[in-house]
């Protein structure tokens, strides 16, 4: 096993440990250092320059969102992770995708997002509308064209990948507009950080 597996895994927990005890200091420590340890699987597999910056720019978003009283910040977190899943989606496509799949994939997660957007924008302030929108947008392009590279080449692990990512920047968005709480990062992080780790390794 890779040595930034267990270095991101150990951060996690510290991560995790922090945010329960409500440590600032701890989750400034922690969570650089978890994100860290993907960027540094990713070099070390020998990953692509579009997933290297991928990597690096989800590490970015993860130090801004713990400025979390910050709207700015916020801000430029959500830029950053948007950029990132156009990096994903781009890696993808380089990899070579099944774009009647693709098209297929995006046509069916519609639904979903629809849903999420009718249970989300009506709690998002009127000035994040578009931004929040737009990166709804974006991450299901991402994880459609994942689905795209599983039909092509057999990657499964891609797409799973993708949807855990999905899965995490709902409870983000849980946390930041819904209804915060130790449980979206309970469930949210572990997600997000198998996510990435898949990504590294993989891709």
């Amino acid at each position: 096993m890779p040595f930034w597996i267990p270095w991101t895994a150990l951060w996690v927990i510290a991560l995790l440990a922090s945010e329960y005890v409500e440590s600032r200091a701890g989750v400034w420590v922690a969570k650089p250092l978890a994100s860290a340890g993907f960027v540094a699987l990713g070099l070390g597999m020998g990953a692509s320059p579009v997933v290297i910056a991928a990597l690096v720019l989800c590490w970015v978003g993860d130090v801004c969102l713990i400025l979390r009283e910050s709207k700015a910040a916020f801000l430029i977190g959500l830029a950053a992770f948007l950029c990132g899943h156009l990096a994903y989606t781009a890696a993808f496509a380089l990899r070579g995708v099944d774009w009647p799949g693709t098209v297929g994939a995006a046509a069916g997660l519609s639904l979903p997002c629809l849903l999420v957007a009718g249970w989300l924008l009506p709690e998002v302030p009127p000035k994040m509308v578009r931004p929040v929108l737009a990166y709804m947008i974006v991450i299901t392009t991402m994880l459609a064209t994942s689905i795209g590279l599983g039909a092509h080449s057999g990657a499964w692990v891609v797409p799973l990948a993708a949807f855990l990512f999905y899965l995490s920047d709902l409870t983000v968005a849980r946390q930041r507009f819904v209804a915060p709480g130790f449980l979206n990062k309970a469930l949210g992080l572990p997600l997000y950080y198998a996510a990435q780790l898949l990504f590294a390794a993989t891709l």
